[in-house]
């Protein structure tokens, strides 16, 4: 039976334009846009009528980068994809992308079936996957072609975490040298792990424990030479790369020369570095630990490099890195050894709330926020236009955002299931109101209408900026 739903009186902003319109939905999907004052909406029949006077009428936001449910030094992260995708919901985030985990000594299909069993049925919104290459051998670069013709089109490499998830140089060139002909997109978190762990060792032989030190060892030179010399591979490879998490004003510089080179290099920073810092990281009692995520979080004066950067699209993307551990009894672990607390924030609710705060501030433009947080990461992960923007034919993803009305973020109001917020008392302008998820109300005025299981997989199409 068919539905349709009328979305009336807004701002419609999206990354190319903003319009004064009403937007028709009929079965999951935009169905047509009409001015204001144009007549055409009198026509219109809807089942439901949504009043968006005063509002903005946004695209669902995409984070391109979480860690739902993921296994990290002896725990798990706290959100699995019910609740991790519902807190996503009602902060106007309607797609994810998650990261399938290949454990070492295992295939990246049972990687991927793993997190396929994790996700199923348990989402409110919709999903897709990335996939964590742990194990590069000859078998798995032959598996890496039939993930991208399903629809895994990207593969995040570490150069991070020896013992873990870490790949050497040439494990790195041979999975970049497999995407460039595939067209597969390496994503490369690039900090010199190899070098970071005798700063550890030394740091803790030093006494040093307390959780600044995490930030300390993790020098932002380590990851500025990792990002450079993932560039260069990447070079060697004839491949595109897209660097995770960017900190460091050092590492954006290397972004940006690499760029200036039209290199096919991209960028994507994360809300905690810009609305956050070392600061917090020696925050006392332990508390510090809270803010404990790797690349790490760096002195104030990085972040004017790093909205430079999302100015002038040296940085295209802000995902959240979402990876959250509860305090107690999880980031605790690493009391009296920082090198043992659980690296992640939790994030997923806030960031279109804080990108917005960027509006206000006068950081970014309101399209450049729809373009970071929407529009660029559905380019980048084969999803646009089906997500990323509104437009007839796009799913139905649609926020009604209220930018007057100020809120302030704590952990005794966020959906979240972790036991602090790192944005504990700030007060930020603007809010979510209504959420729509192909063309399902799953915020209702600020009432949550959703369920576990709306949210289907999405399998994705291979990185549109080089197309």
């Amino acid at each position: 039976m068919s539905t349709r739903t009328l979305v009336r009186g807004g701002l419609v902003i999206t990354a190319a334009e903003e319009t004064h319109a009403d937007v028709l939905v009929e079965d999951g999907r935009v169905a047509a846009l009409a001015a204001h004052g144009s007549g055409i909406a009198d026509s219109w029949t809807a089942d439901r009528t949504i009043d968006a006077t005063g509002r903005y009428v946004i695209p669902g936001g995409v984070d391109a980068h979480t860690h739902m449910e993921l296994p990290f030094g002896g725990t798990f992260a706290s959100d699995d994809f019910e609740t991790g995708t519902r807190a996503a919901a009602w902060g106007g985030t309607t797609t994810i992308v998650d990261f399938a985990v290949q454990s070492v000594g295992h295939t990246l299909r049972e990687g991927l079936d793993a997190w396929h069993a994790k996700a199923d049925g348990k989402c409110a919104v919709d999903y897709a996957f990335h996939m964590i290459l742990s194990d590069v051998d000859e078998h798995a670069l032959k598996e890496m072609d039939l993930l991208v013709e399903e629809g895994v089109t990207s593969f995040k490499l570490f150069m991070a975490y020896p013992g873990v998830f870490y790949s050497d140089d040439g494990r790195i060139l041979r999975a970049m040298q497999r995407s460039a002909l595939n067209g597969g997109l390496i994503m490369m978190h690039a900090e010199n792990g190899i070098a970071i762990d005798v700063l550890v060792e030394q740091a803790l032989a030093r006494g040093e424990t307390d959780p600044r030190h995490h930030g300390e060892v993790r020098k932002a030179l380590l990851e500025a030479e990792a990002t450079h010399r993932a560039v260069q591979l990447a070079r060697v490879a004839g491949a595109p790369l897209y660097v995770v998490h960017v900190s460091a004003e050092e590492a954006v510089a290397e972004l940006a020369a690499a760029r200036d080179l039209g290199l096919p290099v991209f960028g994507e920073t994360c809300p905690q570095y810009l609305f956050l810092s070392a600061d917090n990281l020696a925050e006392p009692d332990f508390e510090g630990a809270k803010y404990v995520c790797s690349t790490p979080l760096r002195p104030r004066e990085h972040q004017a490099a790093l909205w430079r950067g999302l100015r002038t699209d040296d940085l295209q993307v802000v995902s959240t890195d979402h990876c959250p551990f509860c305090f107690k009894g999880q980031k605790e672990l690493g009391r009296g050894d920082f090198s043992r607390i659980p690296n992640g924030l939790p994030g997923v609710e806030h960031r279109m709330d804080l990108l917005h705060q960027a509006v206000v501030d006068g950081h970014i433009s309101r399209r450049r926020w729809i373009e970071i947080a929407c529009a660029a990461p559905a380019r980048m992960f084969g999803l646009y236009p089906k997500k990323g923007t509104i437009a007839p034919g796009a799913d139905a993803d649609l926020v009604v955002y209220d930018p007057a009305t100020t809120q302030t973020i704590s952990a005794r109001t966020h959906h979240m299931n972790v036991d602090y917020s790192a944005y504990e008392g700030r007060t930020v302008t603007g809010r979510v109101e209504t959420v729509l998820s192909r063309g399902e109300v799953v915020i209702d005025r600020r009432t949550y209408t959703g369920r576990a299981g709306h949210g289907v997989y999405t399998p994705r199409a291979t990185c549109q900026y080089l197309t």
